[in-house]
């Protein structure tokens, strides 16, 4: 995942702040829930990037959006909207989290189905992610139906596609070369 050098930045400020007032672990909740909120709705997305909107506009729609957030949080808000950067706090969010998990000693795992798993099928794949990893691991669930089944386990940089969509690429190539 690529994010932009000044999402890492803010990341890494706001993760000093929080963590010298003691707040890292609440801010990285709220943190969680903004891009979650974001990534799901294409109208937030379309807002803070519009540049016909106002930045006042922008700040307050944000606050009450996530009005259940900390004073951080809030803090980050009018800081992104002053310096014009609204459009990047899907990425800040996420670095914020990706350095937390760090600073923790903790790895995200990523696991792609193309249905809801079953709890033990979960703990399975969690064990095998923290085999990879080497460390504790947070696992985070997406479902993209169009792997068609299977999954696909995300550590780190390193990947395991056994989806049925990879497993179709594969026998296209094998009969594109014979």
């Amino acid at each position: 995942m690529k994010l932009s050098r000044a999402a890492s930045r803010y990341s890494k400020a706001i993760l000093s702040l929080a963590v010298d007032k003691n707040e890292a672990a609440a801010v990285n909740e709220d943190m969680k829930s903004i891009l979650v909120t974001v990534s799901e709705n294409k109208e937030l997305r379309n807002f803070l990037v519009s540049p016909i909107i106002k930045d006042v506009q922008k700040r307050d729609g944000l606050r009450q959006v996530f009005k259940d957030t900390g004073a951080i949080t809030m803090s980050t808000f009018d800081l992104l909207v002053r310096n014009k950067r609204a459009d990047i706090l899907l990425d800040v969010a996420t670095s914020y989290i990706l350095r937390f998990e760090e600073m923790n000693k903790r790895e995200i795992a990523t696991v792609t189905t193309a249905v809801e798993i079953s709890a033990d099928l979960e703990n399975k794949v969690l064990a095998k992610a923290k085999e990879l990893a080497g460390k504790e691991v947070t696992l985070e669930k997406v479902i993209d139906p169009s792997i068609l089944g299977g999954f696909v386990l995300r550590v780190g940089d390193r990947e395991i596609n056994a989806s049925v969509q990879n497993k179709f690429g594969e026998l296209k190539r094998t009969f594109a070369t014979n």
